[in-house]
């Protein structure tokens, strides 16, 4: 028999042809002129539903592309960008990039990365995980979700709603140095907000799960019995009085510092000299037994990547080392700026993953002893240029080991260094659906203003 011939990938094929496109505008942004030049091309699909009562509030589709063209001059940086593929659209787009480079300050730090830091191996990171999730698949997802956790309990009263949310993303990135980059990934998402109501009044709680495939993620009525649990759990909420106590943080929260920490060693903070942590390699920073290491390579890692938006190679390599800051985040143009070398961080970090871990979230309640569960936190109050730290907050009091009552209406502060030197534990509930993956961080000692 013949053997039969495999069907033909469409994303594979569109990457082929944005290849063909990338390699075209540079040679066209050689022919104008540019020394250097780099090129960004990305095409995307997706699809969210709103569902809200049992009733579709909301269908979206959305089809995205986009070519971003940067030139270098000399030192001189011209950027442009445009969401027509068309030739005609592309070669305005590199007349505009090259216009304004002829017009712009020279920028000794301006330019590619180095080109012997530039990714020569691509592993399979797994990332690509296509599924037929229409409209109406996806609406019933969404209304089984919302519903299962309504009927948890006659207090949900109302509901914020579900939403359910699939997209595609393919992208090329290619320099003049010869490198050529290509990466494609799918995501899914289930979300539900629910409220409930008793004597004490209205509270209102969440939960969601994402992940490249769809396979990974938790059973859609499950989602909503979680937030259903969640919202229950913090009908009769009350203030607190203004204290000083030990706060453990949930993952989800606990993300957060960590985000704060990875601003305050980001090149850009640190090369205006806009950061609390200025020179601090190898200062310590966090108690011995912390450390934070970059693992861009997971397979299905949220952050995962072979390469960084400059296309260096993206390694594992530790962030935080015994509690001592052993390197800053930087892209090429900050490390130039500060006399370093790029850390493959253009665009970012790469699923940073919290060592030194110990105990369940029992465990560190019991470490805890008396003080405040933090599970949702509210606005921006964290100054990277000093670090002071106030953020709104609810969650639960917990004494003896064991939570008392919810609480609502109140916020934590401190300071960075502080909290970060005052790291007590972290657990082992490890949340992996986001960048940075951590478990519940227990600090020793903030301030609760309260009533």
């Amino acid at each position: 028999m013949p053997a039969t011939l495999a069907k033909p990938d469409p994303s594979q094929i569109e990457l082929d042809r944005l290849s063909a496109v990338a390699e075209d505008v540079l040679a066209r942004c050689r022919h104008g002129g540019a020394e250097q030049s780099e090129v960004g091309l990305t095409a995307e699909t997706g699809l969210n539903v709103n569902v809200r009562m049992g009733e579709v509030e909301t269908v979206e589709r959305t089809r995205d592309r986009g070519v971003s063209v940067t030139v270098y001059v000399g030192s001189r940086k011209g950027s442009a960008s445009t969401a027509d593929l068309a030739p005609s659209s592309i070669e305005a787009t590199i007349a505009q990039a090259l216009a304004i480079a002829r017009y712009t300050e020279p920028d000794p730090c301006a330019g590619l990365a180095d080109a012997h830091l530039l990714a020569r191996e691509f592993p399979e990171l797994d990332l690509w995980h296509p599924a037929d999730v229409d409209a109406e698949t996806a609406i019933g997802m969404g209304i089984a979700c919302e519903a299962a956790g309504r009927a948890l309990d006659p207090r949900l009263t109302n509901s914020d709603g579900a939403s359910v949310g699939t997209g595609e993303h393919l992208s090329v990135y290619a320099n003049s140095h010869g490198f050529l980059g290509r990466e494609r990934g799918t995501h899914y998402s289930v979300s539900c907000a629910l409220i409930g109501e008793d004597d004490h009044g209205m509270q209102r709680d969440y939960w969601y799960d994402h992940g490249c495939a769809l396979a990974d993620l938790a059973d859609a009525a499950s989602i909503g019995r979680r937030a259903g649990e969640r919202t229950l759990a913090r009908l009769g909420a009350r203030a607190l009085s203004t204290r000083e106590c030990a706060v453990l943080v949930v993952p989800e929260m606990a993300r957060s510092l960590l985000q704060n920490y990875v601003q305050a060693v980001s090149g850009g903070a640190l090369y205006r000299r806009a950061s609390f942590l200025l020179d601090s390699v190898g200062q310590q920073v966090f108690p011995g037994w912390f450390g934070l290491v970059e693992r861009p390579h997971i397979r299905r890692g949220p952050g995962s990547a072979a390469f960084d938006a400059e296309g260096v190679a993206t390694r594992e390599t530790a962030l935080v080392e015994d509690g001592r800051v052993a390197r800053y985040v930087l892209g090429s143009y900050s490390a130039r700026k500060l006399g370093l070398t790029t850390t493959g961080n253009a665009g970012g970090v790469h699923n940073l993953e919290v060592q030194g871990r110990a105990g369940s979230f029992e465990d560190l309640l019991r470490e805890l002893g008396t003080g405040l569960v933090v599970t949702e936190m509210m606005g921006q109050g964290a100054s990277i240029v000093t670090g002071d730290y106030s953020r709104g907050a609810a969650g639960f009091w917990v004494e003896d080991g064991r939570i008392v009552h919810p609480v609502e209406e109140v916020t934590v502060a401190g300071n960075l260094r502080a909290i970060f030197a005052g790291l007590r534990a972290a657990g082992d509930d490890m949340d992996v659906r986001g960048n940075i993956r951590t478990g519940s961080l227990l600090v020793d000692r903030m301030t609760v203003a309260g009533s």
